[in-house]
């Protein structure tokens, strides 16, 4: 039988090479690309030219590097779904849930959406119910929101091309323009806020979570009635749960 390596083509082992380094980072210049992946920097240019022209990568605001593209947000299995950062977590949700009394979700990035990952329901009779695995529109959650503050503007417009953005509420932010500039205020304040832009009567307030690069980053959300998530309750909720999320075990070697 052949070498199945004798069936290599070259320049699209160096594309898969090059998006897997994405993967860890979240920019790439073309000469650090070439540096890692042992190339010319005119092959690691137009192999990023390439990439980004299917939205595989996209310039980052300096304009001297690339970040991941929507393309590649989109493809795998999302952060929150491996059994040892499952198990890394319990703690976290545990310390979050006590702390907050409030129903604490995890949640990941997919594009322009968000998905549970994990959670815990709040004890209370009127409470957020825990919907593990349910998919929401990223702008209109703190979760979504205060994970698409972690990309660049230029990640942000790829993935919401058009200004208008879909409705879920009378509260959702429904401009990209809007958007953009609360993504601004949150990488700020180091949290996220909804006002019933999910689901009518339910606020939420969202801390993001330890992750080096887009790809395993989390968000850490507790979800309550309207009547319980008043902004100074929102404030103090996100101070107990920047705590918890400081309890989170590194990964084991």
């Amino acid at each position: 039988m052949a070498d199945p390596k004798s069936y290599i083509i070259e320049s699209l082992d160096t594309g898969l090479r090059l998006m897997r380094l994405f993967l860890t980072h979240d920019t790439l210049s073309v000469t650090g690309a070439a540096r890692e992946l042992g190339v010319a920097r005119s092959t690691a240019h137009r192999v990023l030219s390439t990439l980004e022209s299917r939205g595989f990568a996209t310039r980052d605001t300096s304009g001297r590097g690339y970040s991941a593209g929507p393309e590649l947000v989109t493809l795998g299995r999302p952060a929150g779904y491996g059994p040892e950062i499952r198990a890394r977590l319990q703690t976290v949700l545990d310390a979050a849930a006590t702390a907050t009394g409030e129903t604490i979700s995890t949640a990941a990035l997919i594009g322009d959406q968000v998905i549970i990952t994990d959670g815990r329901e709040s004890p209370h009779p009127v409470r957020a119910v825990l919907e593990t695995g349910r998919v929401h529109p990223a702008h209109a959650t703190a979760a979504g929101k205060v994970l698409l503050a972690h990309l660049t503007s230029e990640q942000v417009c790829a993935l919401y091309p058009e200004e208008r953005l879909p409705g879920v509420t009378n509260r959702t932010l429904i401009s990209r323009t809007a958007l953009l500039a609360e993504l601004a205020g949150i990488r700020s304040l180091g949290r996220a806020d909804s006002a019933g832009e999910s689901v009518r009567g339910m606020n939420a307030v969202a801390v993001p979570l330890a992750g080096n690069s887009w790809r395993d980053r989390l968000a850490l959300m507790a979800s309550m009635p309207a009547d319980r998530g008043s902004a100074p309750e929102l404030a103090r909720h996100a101070v107990a749960m920047r705590r918890a999320a400081g309890l989170l075990p590194p990964p084991s070697s």
